[in-house]
This record gives structure tokens, sequence and C-alpha cells, in this order.
């Protein structure tokens, strides 16, 4: 009796569609990512005249990725690795790489909606208008930075097996990029620290954003901090990616 394996390419689409469907039925977790970046948004309305719409746009985008990739992601791959889904995948002709980059698809989904849904509540709301290479620019460079924190969450979930540590540290450094990122745009610390944060992962995607949306205002020092984007979503990648741990023990 011969027995028929699925092709690599159709087991991956398989899993892309049960992917999905798991993402739609946890579509309130889904919404609940977009309230922050709208809330910065919409309150920060009156900033728009002082520091100007890319300034808001930014930082709100900023917000938003960071939600997604550092809380989203992370505690969802933590938990379905808790539950056992991840050991029931290895029987699949598939690599850890494409059983990975199935749920970094969904997630580049989510955000490319979120960069959408926060330039069209800019546009109506806080009147923040671009023009066209604005709007096109600041979607690359927003969805370059989705990448990066998508990349830090599966460097923390890869790193750590535990469930609770993981939501744990992603809280921790999600509180620390927030608040030490925001501090930053303030120029509130010494000099040499400033310097630290703004090239750290929240602020070379707060820089591209901005400069993003501004392209008069692109220079070299904007496309350092893309290479440095780029630099870092590619080593987090392969170091979450190489050192996941199937299961939690």
């Amino acid at each position: 009796m011969q027995t028929n394996i699925p092709s690599a390419s159709s087991v991956l689409l398989s899993l892309l569609r049960a992917d999905f469907i798991t993402q739609w039925r946890n579509r309130r977790a889904v919404m609940m990512s977009f309230i922050i970046p709208m809330t910065i948004l919409l309150s920060w309305k009156a900033l728009v005249e002082k520091f100007g719409g890319p300034f808001v746009l930014s930082n709100s985008l900023t917000l938003g990725l960071t939600t997604i990739g550092m809380m989203g992601y992370s505690n969802s791959i933590a938990r379905d690795r808790d539950k056992g889904i991840f050991q029931r995948l290895r029987v699949a002709p598939l690599s850890t790489w494409a059983i990975m980059v199935s749920r970094l698809a969904v997630q580049s989904v989510i955000i490319t909606a979120m960069i959408i849904i926060v330039f069209v509540s800019g546009f109506y709301f806080d009147k923040i208008e671009l023009k066209p290479l604005g709007y096109l620019l600041g979607f690359f460079t927003a969805f370059m930075g989705g990448t990066v924190f998508l990349s830090l969450g599966q460097a923390i979930v890869g790193l750590i097996k535990n469930a609770e540590t993981v939501s744990s540290t992603s809280r921790l450094v999600y509180t620390a990029f927030i608040l030490v990122g925001m501090l930053g745009e303030l120029n509130v610390f010494p000099a040499y620290l400033n310097q630290m944060i703004k090239w750290s992962p929240y602020g070379t995607v707060v820089h591209i954003l901005g400069s993003g949306m501004q392209p008069v205002n692109w220079n070299q020092q904007s496309s350092l901090a893309l290479l440095a984007t780029m630099g870092y979503a590619v080593i987090f990648t392969t170091g979450g990616i190489k050192w996941f741990s199937w299961d939690s023990r």
C-alpha cells in the first residue's frame, strides 16, 4: 500500500491557514493591541502643532509595533509551546524556520493592518496629512520596525523556555523600551545615554519612521538607522529561531 506524503509547500499552506484561523478566533486580543497606538494618537493631538504630525505618528506606531511583537507574539508562542503544540508540529515535514515563518507571516498581516489604521486615523482625527512619498516610505519603515520587535519577541521566547518567565521578561523589556525611549525623545538623560537610546532598537525605529514620513529630512543618519534596524532584525530572528526549544522543559 503506497502512502502519499504531502509536500512541504502544502503542509506550510495548511499551517498558514490554521494560524490565520487561530488568530481570527483571538481577534479580541488583536484589537486590544491596536488600542495603545490609537490612544497615543488621539491623546497627543495637541502635540501635532508643536512637534509635527510625523512625530506623533512615529511614536504611536512604534508603541503599537512594540506591543504586537514583544507582548502579543512572544506570549502567544510561549503559551502554544507550553500546551505542546510545537511538539506535535515536529511530525510535520517542516523545518523550525518554516514553522516560525508561518507565525511571523500572520503577525506581519496584523502589523500591516495596524499601520493602515494609524495612518487613516491620523488623517481623519488629527488632521495629519503626509505627501504620497511620505506615506509610502512611512509604511516601509514602519513595517521594518515591526520586524525588529517581532524578531526581539522571537529572541525572548527562544532564549527563555518557561511561559511565565517569557511573559514577565517581555513586560519588563516592553516597559523599559517605552519609558526610556519616550524620555530619550525629550533628551532628559546625559548626552552619552541619549546616544545609546537613539541607536537602540526603539530609537532607530522612531528615527526611520519620522524621517520616512518626511522624505526631505532623510539623511545619512537615517540610512544608518535603517541599516541598524535591519541588522537588529536579522540578529534577533536568527538567534531566536536557532535557540528555540520545542518544549518548555
